[in-house]
């Protein structure tokens, strides 16, 4: 009889998983938020995917119940564990390395539980159900919490309530099984009846406000871990002793369910929007946007103000330059501020706290009601509007500008905890990716990254984009002496000392102008000092956009010995006012710079190869000329209008995929 309980058991797994899959598309196709509200309700009873899954979930019950008829609890309830496994399984996630050991994890250490459960089994005494109606208080309590919650802490707490009532409800099936309730039966039938349909009540709130994996997770946990501790201590089916015995296999499926709950994608944003051919309303989320000076800061600005520019109605969700909110319009852009706080790590850069950040996030999508979120970042803002709009059902969009190397410089870590901490960064951003609709990437090179770091599903690189005409425009500057251009952070990872070593070697009439500022600017001017080249090279520190201009129209060259760019807007800058460029080769820079046709690429810490790259290119006035014109060939295809296209498109396709109306295809005529 145990050998038969286990196999209805598990069969009972499966027809939860597919019930789960099934609940889950359906609630989400007519959920217009975090929340399944009565008209939504009244609209699931018409999905045909919804009653397919109550038929499984009927299959399962019956099943489950027939298990229990035939098996205590703690040999019973663990099984539902491989639910999370099969829904791996339906969600046709690849098997990657974390989906393998999740199920390893998983299987074995339900094998091991039911095997060290069916060993400890005792016939219990009489169902003592007064010390069993613990848990559907703690149902109750976990319900309001998540009422009142953030959108994520909101799905896990309503998927914990839901679960803890299932695993009450199995409790009282089996003691009803057992036939020794006596005169307690009505009570009894009537606390089945109302579990379960409480229990069912939360799970859709919770598929309305979360991702299948995390729901799945919760419940196939809590359901099993309460009915097992019922059974212990209010059936005496096992003996206390058994709970710590089992700890180990149990904390092995556990372990298990958390890597796998991470890496079953997410089934996306729900599909009761109603899609609109554009103009379209888009919230452009940034940890950084002007006056912050940086690549991805330029990046945001100029998307938001080109989309703008082409009809959009676009807000932007950034860092405040002070600790106070504020809202200003520029550039056609409302700009949505939050009050942000200056880092010990940065001179400029800003952070928001964490929970003043959820607060206003949330609240600034719920009033602005937008159709689609780009996030810029995965820090504060950025993450914490990924989670918002999938929790109100709002598509997004993440594009990476991430690389841990950009960080490394400016905290006090060591040098050898570098490469843990790098990986720890890598494994944190591709699990905010996986809520996106879409991701995309500057360059082929940082999609390759990407893939290479975790990220198990596809990539679009999409450039950053240039106004060529803007730099374009300035006539260059005659006469003067040679100068090289620097444009960007004085951070670690620029390595800008290394062009100031080459810069030494050369001959005493070439000039250097570094433009911009950072961390580094102190021991950059030491060092200019030791190679006695203080009349030789300028500092410029921050400049007017005109200045910047001007900078690019009147350098010889420029050079980017920078290596962790992703794409690198300075280098595209340069080759659009048609300048050769001199770079490192390390990471996209190659797909700039084509080594003797627009410049020469130097391997990074080469100083002596750069100091012959740099000669080479300023000696013959003849092949800089001609780098320079190829310079302004190769930057089109970067021009920002083909990037805003190209992200006009891609929000096009996001929006089809995950917006279709319900009714019409998806409803049948009540």
């Amino acid at each position: 009889m145990l050998i038969i309980a286990i196999g209805c058991a598990i069969a009972a797994a499966f027809g939860y998983a597919v019930a789960n899959h099934l609940q889950h598309t359906s609630v989400r196709k007519v959920a217009g938020g975090p929340e399944l509200t009565l008209p939504g309700v009244r609209a699931i009873l018409h999905v045909p995917s919804w009653r397919w899954s109550v038929l499984f979930l009927v299959a399962g019950a019956v099943l489950h119940t027939l298990s229990l008829t035939m098996a205590p609890l703690v040999v019973v309830q663990p099984i539902g564990v491989l639910t999370l496994v099969v829904t791996a399984v339906l969600a046709k996630v690849r098997p990657t390395a974390g989906v393998l050991a999740g199920m390893v994890l998983t299987v074995g250490g339900v094998i091991a539980f039911v095997g060290l459960s069916s060993s400890a089994t005792a016939s219990g005494a009489r169902p003592d159900l007064v010390v069993a109606q613990w848990v559907p208080v703690v149902a109750v309590v976990l319900a309001v919490v998540g009422r009142r919650a953030g959108a994520r802490a909101r799905c896990v707490l309503l998927a914990g309530a839901g679960a803890l009532f299932f695993g009450f409800t199995s409790a009282l099936v089996r003691a009803l099984a057992q036939g020794q309730l006596g005169g307690l039966l009505p009570v009894v039938a009537v606390e089945i009846v109302a579990a379960a349909l409480a229990g069912s009540w939360l799970v859709h709130q919770a598929h309305a406000g979360g991702s299948s994996a995390v729901v799945v997770a919760t419940t196939t946990i809590l359901d099993p871990v309460a009915a097992i501790l019922i059974g212990v201590f209010a059936y005496g089916e096992a003996s206390s002793s058994f709970l710590v015995t089992a700890t180990l296999p149990a904390a092995a499926a556990i372990a298990g369910l958390v890597v796998l709950a991470r890496a079953v994608p997410d089934p996306g944003p729900a599909t009761g929007r109603v899609q609109r051919e554009g103009p379209w309303r888009v919230v452009v989320a940034a940890d950084t946007y002007p006056p912050d000076i940086n690549g991805a800061s330029h990046f945001a600005h100029r998307l938001a103000s080109g989309l703008a520019a082409r009809g959009h109605d676009v807000h932007v969700l950034c860092p405040s330059t002070t600790s106070q909110d504020r809202t200003e319009v520029a550039d056609g852009v409302i700009v949505h501020r939050i009050g942000a706080l200056r880092t010990p790590f940065h001179p400029t850069f800003r952070v928001c706290a964490p929970w003043r950040a959820a607060r206003s996030v949330s609240s600034l999508l719920k009033e602005i009601q937008p159709d689609l979120v780009h996030s810029q970042a995965h820090f504060v803002i950025g993450r914490r509007a990924v989670r918002a709009a999938t929790a109100a059902a709002v598509p997004v969009v993440s594009t990476n500008h991430f690389m841990p190397e950009n960080l490394l410089g400016y905290g006090p870590l060591p040098r050898w905890s570098h490469r843990l901490f790098a990986r720890l960064a890598w494994w944190d951003l591709t699990r905010v990716l996986m809520h996106a609709a879409a991701v995309t990437a500057p360059t082929p090179r940082a999609v390759q990254l990407l893939e290479e770091n975790g990220l198990n599903r596809p990539a679009t690189p999409i450039s950053c984009g240039i106004d060529r005409a803007h730099f374009a425009t300035a006539p260059a500057s005659a006469g003067g002496d040679p100068t090289i251009l620097f444009v960007g952070r004085l951070d670690a990872e620029k390595n800008v000392h290394e062009l100031l070593r080459a810069a030494a070697a050369l001959p005493a009439d070439i000039r250097v102008e570094l433009v911009g500022d950072g961390s580094e600017r102190d021991r950059l001017e030491e060092l200019v000092t030791r190679l006695g080249i203080t009349d030789r090279v300028t500092f410029r520190g921050f400049v007017t956009d005109d200045e910047l201009v001007r900078a690019y129209q009147s350098c010889t060259v420029f050079c980017m010995p920078g290596t962790a760019e992703l794409q690198s807007l300075a280098t595209m800058e340069a080759m659009a006012a048609g300048r050769p460029v001199v770079a490192a080769d390390a990471m996209a820079l190659p797909h700039l710079v084509h080594p003797g046709h627009n410049g020469w690429l130097y391997q990074p810490g080469d100083v002596a190869g750069l100091t012959r790259a740099l000669g080479d290119v300023m000696c013959d006035s003849a092949v800089r000329e001609a780098m320079g014109r190829a310079s302004a060939q190769l930057i089109a295809a970067h021009d920002i209008q083909r990037t805003l296209g190209r992200f006009e498109e891609l929000y096009r396709d996001v929006l089809a995929a995950t917006s279709r109306p319900v009714a019409r295809d998806d409803l049948v005529a009540s």
